[in-house]
């Protein structure tokens, strides 16, 4: 059984497709996910994985934190701890907290990742081409490829760029990755 929040997250799935008009077989063509998972998704059989959301996401031209602020309740001045919303791929064990959330009227946001040892996530699509994205390495090591130039990353650097191709995620056996990235 899914939590509170992959329930909601599978019905907004299914509104967001209904709302364009598409059947699951215009949104597998648009995505590259096959029917039957985006049906077991939006049904919440499956929760999806970081990789699936970001596809889902560029087939909707919308960021994932976007996909998720959407099924939030509400979006105070101040987000404490607690109410800072956390998702985990059940199929990589990536974590991904919404630091600070998107907001009305508030065009940043800022998410914290970890990524365990010997992890790769790959974006095919950006979801919202020429996004400005400033990810800051808290600890660890991580290679971000971005536009199939490969940047190794370590504690306290930074990599600024402008989202509008293919981005990897890759951590080594040894080492896994903790980081800050702000979307503007």
């Amino acid at each position: 059984m899914l939590d509170d929040l992959s329930n909601r997250l599978a019905n907004r799935l299914n509104e967001l497709r209904q709302g364009r008009g598409w059947s699951l077989d215009q949104l597998a063509e648009h995505s590259g996910i096959s029917r039957a998972t985006l049906s077991r998704m939006e049904k919440g059989d499956v929760s999806p994985t970081a990789e699936t959301l970001g596809r889902l996401c560029a087939a909707y031209g919308l960021p994932v934190s976007r996909l998720l602020m959407m099924i939030e309740d509400s979006f105070d001045p101040r987000v404490p701890f607690e109410r800072q919303p956390e998702w985990r791929d059940p199929e990589t064990g990536f974590t991904r907290r919404s630091v600070s959330p998107p907001a009305t009227g508030l065009s940043g946001e800022v998410l914290e990742g970890h990524l365990p040892p010997s992890t790769v996530i790959t974006y095919d699509t950006p979801p919202k081409p020429g996004q400005e994205h400033h990810l800051i390495m808290l600890n660890g090591t991580l290679t971000l490829t971005v536009d199939e130039i490969a940047h190794d990353l370590k504690d306290g650097d930074c990599l600024r760029y402008h989202l509008s191709g293919p981005t990897r995620f890759e951590t080594t056996p040894a080492c896994g990755a903790r980081y800050l990235l702000v979307l503007i």
